[in-house]
């Protein structure tokens, strides 16, 4: 261990949400979420990523025509067991059928447990449109249901419909993401039918069950193929959507029934079954 370690405290005046998807998807270490922010912790100086935040912030103003206040103070710190101190911060969390946690926690019980460690982005089941997905799966996948997971990202959505029986194929433009859904499904001792790198428009079946937890303008952008993908009576779980941005995403959706609709602070997450 050596003697310092350096210390990010970053604070945000609004989307606090983003700003934890944008470090999930680029840190290469676990954060901690507090009150307005995070800290982040590192052997490394961070400076890069807090270059990476001032852009992100940025480029953030300008999409959303709003004033974001961003904080970041860096510090160096006299090193001492952080790793066992971060450890104890990250608390498991229960969401309908599932209990999702570290692998250093307990398994329930009672619930279908999910682990993930902080290094392959655990947090995704914190924030909304994954906790809203993750509700979807729990109410509508059965037993032996064909699934497609569209944007795998960590492989939650994807372990959790593993986990209720169903035969899961997943893809993800990053990479990254396709390596880590691979540990994870292997750390909770899970397989995956075929998981690929790229977009859904490579699909030639048809499945039981589709979900993508991504963002509107791209649900918009591949609608045809999302529905090309569906059996008749199948159930598609449209995630990561913006509140201001539902009737954008419907219409292209018409063709489809809206089941239900679950919402979590400004975020929605549409139900729909082909018409």
């Amino acid at each position: 261990m050596q003697e310092y370690y350096y210390q990010l405290v970053v604070k945000v005046s609004s989307h606090h949400s983003l700003f934890s998807d944008f470090l999930s998807d680029t840190t290469p270490v676990g954060f901690e979420e507090i009150d307005g922010g995070f800290i982040v912790r590192s052997e490394d100086e961070l400076d890069t990523i807090i270059w990476g935040l001032e852009q992100f912030t940025e480029a953030l103003q300008k999409a959303l025509s709003q004033t974001i206040e961003l904080e970041c103070i860096q510090t160096k710190e006299q090193n001492s067991d952080w790793v066992t101190s971060y450890q104890q911060s990250i608390q498991p969390l229960e969401i309908d059928k599932f209990y999702i946690h570290p692998t250093w926690n307990k398994p329930s019980e009672t619930l279908i447990n999910i682990a993930i460690d902080p290094a392959l982005a655990f947090g995704t089941g914190h924030h909304p449109t994954t906790a809203s997905a993750l509700r979807a799966i729990s109410k509508y996948v059965k037993e032996g249901d064909s699934v497609l997971d569209v944007g795998c990202g960590s492989g939650i959505l994807s372990m959790a419909a593993m986990k209720l029986g169903a035969i899961v194929d997943a893809c993800d433009t990053d990479p990254i993401s396709v390596e880590n859904s691979l540990v994870n499904a292997t750390l909770n001792e899970l397989e995956y039918a075929n998981i690929w790198e790229g977009s859904s428009s490579v699909v030639n079946k048809q499945y039981d069950f589709v979900v993508a937890n991504i963002v509107a303008d791209v649900l918009t952008f591949i609608a045809s193929d999302l529905k090309k993908a569906m059996k008749k009576d199948a159930i598609l779980v449209l995630s990561g959507i913006l509140d201001k941005y539902e009737t954008k995403v419907l219409n292209f959706y018409k063709d489809c029934e809206l089941v239900e609709k679950i919402t979590q602070d400004e975020w929605i997450t549409l139900i729909l079954k082909l018409k």
